[in-house]
This record gives structure tokens, C-alpha cells and sequence, in this order.
């Protein structure tokens, strides 16, 4: 059961820093770095991706997209790495404006945010099919 409805369904793309040397992320590099199993960017740089608070539902989307899971089994999942000293979840942001913020103001962050909020602050690299 996906938690988000058709009609608040943002078309959801991942986004960089313009700066950060990346063009483009498989989605095996998209869920290998918000689910903490790559620490790196390609460039070499300590990944920082950004997550949207539990309360937004894009943040339900994007993980349903992502790895066909709802938020609560991803909090779960982090809660296990975390108490086992393995990882920590992604930064959280509370709004898709704040994501654009971190992201144009870091060269490591990465975030998702609906299409229609992308700006030149920010490069495209990831888009779902």
C-alpha cells in the first residue's frame, strides 16, 4: 500500500550541487547513497544527501520510486543501522525550498524535489522513469 495519492503525485527528480562535478546518477547510485551503503560521490567528496521530513509526502513517493518501500519500513531500517553504529540516516530538510537551499550551497548534497521547483541554483541528475 503507497501512502501518497495520485493527486499530490510530484513528478520527483534528484538534483546537485552545480558545482559538484556530477551530471547524471544511476538509480543504483541514488539508492545506494540515500540508504547509506555508499558514503562517496563519484568525485570522491563525503556524499550528503538530503531527505525531506517523515511528515511530507514526497518523502512516501520518492521511497516508493526509490526502493518500493513506505516510510515507516525506511525509518525501521535506519533504526536498525543506527543502533548497530552503521549509519546514519540522511539530513532531514522540512520543505523542497530548503532542499534547493542545502543542495545550491553544498557541493556534496544531493536531494529530490518535484520538477516543477527546479531552478539554476541546482543540476538535474536523476530522473524516474
Amino acid at each position: 500500500m503507497l501512502l501518497f495519492s495520485e493527486s499530490s503525485h510530484a513528478e520527483l527528480v534528484v538534483i546537485a550541487n552545480p558545482h559538484s562535478g556530477i551530471d547524471k546518477l544511476s538509480k543504483d547510485e541514488v539508492i545506494n547513497l540515500y540508504m547509506g551503503r555508499t558514503r562517496k560521490l563519484a568525485n570522491g567528496m563525503n556524499a550528503m544527501p538530503i531527505d525531506l521530513n517523515s511528515s511530507e509526502n514526497e518523502k512516501a513517493q520518492f521511497y516508493a520510486l526509490l526502493v518500493g518501500k513506505e516510510v515507516a519500513e525506511i525509518n525501521s531500517y535506519w533504526a536498525r543501522l543506527r543502533f548497530s553504529g552503521q549509519g546514519s540516516p540522511p539530513a532531514q530538510a522540512e520543505s523542497m525550498e530548503e532542499v534547493l537551499r542545502i543542495v545550491a550551497e553544498n557541493k556534496a548534497a544531493i536531494g529530490y524535489v518535484d520538477k516543477k521547483k527546479l531552478d539554476k541554483r541546482v543540476r538535474l541528475i536523476y530522473v524516474f522513469d
